[in-house]
């Protein structure tokens, strides 16, 4: 029997997969379309993303292929310089096309082991107390001890197990597409400069081989969001908004998208999970739904492969759910404000300018960034430490750096006093003894996610803690 089926290969699918495999738990990968997309539609990772691929090593990979831009200017389109200090080792956004992330996702999902089926796709599930029946569309069926439905806002495994999605439909629409153009990039860049001090979402931006990204807000939400608009509703839409079609032809592809907001009621019904867009969507301002998709799949694989492996402690796979659901909450409260933001109407662009005058000041620009990047994220583990819930930044250690250590996706003991063990659960559990400047407390718990679990230096402390998160002590 497989232990784990992932509907989807996108980001948080492929992403799932990986965390999945670092545990040695066997995972297929089940993708409906028979080629990697070419629509790239989201265009870079934020800070809590990028600490992500360095907690487990594939940084290098993405910044080989990636562009660095400072962070600055991220809500509602206000720009303003960072604030000093902020609180990541990576204070950068990294433009980089949603595919190249999908190509190295798949690249590293499949040396770890993972199996990548495309051309196949999911039609129907049943499940029972051991395990979940998959059907597929050529008529067979696919037996394993859980599921995740990572298969995008139009769910199919969130609609077979009929799970709510309560939220607004969508009231505006863009259309976005890909194509070459018949002006110069002077000429691209004073129409965009000029339509920038209007806030219009627009375009352009230049892809590769000399072709352009465009996005223009369509005339009105069309009956059918599946339908791609034609190439003439596109070139009159970018004359109405732009004063100008530049010229556009051969598009690469040519697709429409909503500012639909819907959250699922429940991210789990028995062995059935829901990860990234299947769980929530959302309008792309601040360029968090891919975000938000791969931080899901980081919580849930470490819980999920510990339900696998049999040393889950109970509540842990649940915690998914209570964790994520809160935040993906705040995601769609801050883009439906952002929407607000950017309406042309005169209540809305007061509020914008108000808000501009407000992120004068520093602790509101930090606030807005640390939301929109998800550095500031907080899981509620109770009182305590300062720390505690929240991932702390990559710091320096007399002996490397703090997410070297994290490479393997293993709960981390990071000791400062030399005095704590983690016997019982050496085999979850690295126990690092070492030093750090940068870290003003004793000792640290750190779960496979990075999040701090437990701070203190006495060990009964420490032994409330290790149950909680990494089970019971191996006899």
């Amino acid at each position: 029997m497989i232990d784990v089926i992932v509907a989807g290969g996108g980001p948080t699918g492929l992403m799932l997969a990986c965390e999945l495999r670092l545990h040695g738990v066997h995972v297929v990968v089940l993708e409906t379309d028979a080629e990697p997309t070419r629509q790239v539609r989201a265009l870079g990772l934020h800070v809590r993303s990028i600490e992500v691929m360095d907690q487990r090593g594939l940084l290098e990979r993405f910044l080989a292929l990636g562009k660095q831009y400072p962070i600055g200017g991220l809500f509602a389109g206000i720009r303003k310089p960072p604030p000093d200090r902020l609180d990541t080792a990576h204070s950068y956004i990294l433009g980089i096309p949603q595919t190249v992330t999908g190509r190295l996702l798949t690249e590293r999902a499949v040396e770890l082991g993972a199996e990548l089926r495309r051309g196949c796709a999911l039609v129907g599930l049943s499940q029972d107390e051991h395990g979940v029946t998959a059907q597929l569309a050529d008529g067979t069926g696919l037996r394993s001890r859980y599921l995740v439905g990572c298969d995008g806002g139009r769910s199919t495994v969130r609609k077979l197990l009929g799970v709510g999605f309560p939220g607004e439909p969508a009231g505006v629409e863009w259309l976005l597409g890909e194509m070459e153009v018949a002006v110069p990039p002077e000429t691209l860049d004073a129409v965009a400069a000029k339509l920038r001090t209007t806030r219009l979402r627009f375009g352009p931006a230049p892809h590769e081989d000399g072709v352009y990204r465009f996005v223009v807000r369509a005339e009105e939400v069309a009956e059918d969001c599946r339908v791609p608009p034609t190439l003439e509703e596109f070139t009159q839409r970018l004359r109405e908004i732009a004063g100008t079609d530049f010229g556009v032809h051969s598009p690469r592809f040519l697709s429409r998208f909503g500012d639909a907001t819907r959250l699922a009621e429940r991210y789990r019904v028995g062995r059935v999970l829901l990860a990234g867009d299947a769980a929530h969507t959302h309008p792309p301002m601040g360029g968090q739904g891919l975000n938000l998709g791969i931080q899901d799949a980081f919580n849930l694989g470490w819980k999920l492969a510990a339900e696998v492996g049999g040393w889950a402690p109970e509540g842990l796979l649940d915690s998914y759910h209570t964790e994520r659901h809160p935040v993906a909450a705040d995601v769609l409260d801050n883009t439906r404000a952002q929407t607000e933001l950017l309406s042309p109407e005169p209540g809305p662009q007061a509020v914008h300018r108000m808000l501009s005058e407000l992120m004068d000041f520093e602790d509101v620009n930090r606030y807005l960034i640390e939301k929109i990047t998800a550095i500031g994220v907080r899981y509620d583990f109770g009182e305590g430490h300062t720390l505690l819930g929240r991932r702390p930044r990559d710091v320096g250690l007399k002996q490397g750096r703090l997410y070297e250590l994290m490479h393997g996706g293993r709960g981390l003991l990071l000791d400062q006093t030399g005095r704590l063990s983690v016997a019982g659960w050496a085999d979850r559990v690295d126990h690092v003894v070492d030093v750090s400047e940068e870290l003003d407390v004793p000792a640290a718990l750190l779960r496979p996610d990075g999040h701090v679990a437990w701070v203190g230096d006495d060990q009964r402390g420490l032994l409330s803690q290790l149950p909680r998160w990494f089970g019971a002590a191996a006899g």
